[in-house]
């Protein structure tokens, strides 16, 4: 069956391998999505092998740096309903997104 992958990916800007990435969404004939977002689809037999899939893809293909994060987000089915699932390949979460403080917060009455 084929699977439907969006890959977001957060290479460093000096070491990351862009050229390596690019030939395997090149070959898989990801679509642009917008910054640093493509969209594919891969052929598996289980949604449980879509992680592993995906990830000996970008093992094979691409030389990771420490700080290089890949997450990739696609269908699944769980207990008969199909979710959507997320996860983190290589890398994790910034312990404080960037968008960390633009909100702004009204503060309640306050008596006194």
């Amino acid at each position: 069956m084929k699977k439907a992958i969006w890959l977001s990916y957060d290479l460093d800007l000096m070491d990351g391998d862009f050229e390596g990435l690019f030939k395997l969404l090149d070959s898989l004939e990801a679509k642009e999505c917008g910054e640093c977002l493509a969209f594919f689809e891969i052929e598996v037999s289980s949604d449980d092998e879509v992680e592993d899939k995906v990830r000996k893809l970008i093992e094979e293909n691409v030389n990771l740096s420490e700080g290089d994060r890949i997450y990739i987000i696609y269908p699944k089915m769980e207990g008969g309903t199909k979710k959507i699932k997320g996860k983190f390949l290589f890398g994790k979460r910034k312990k404080t997104p960037p968008w960390k403080g633009y909100a702004t917060v009204e503060a309640g009455e306050e008596e006194g």
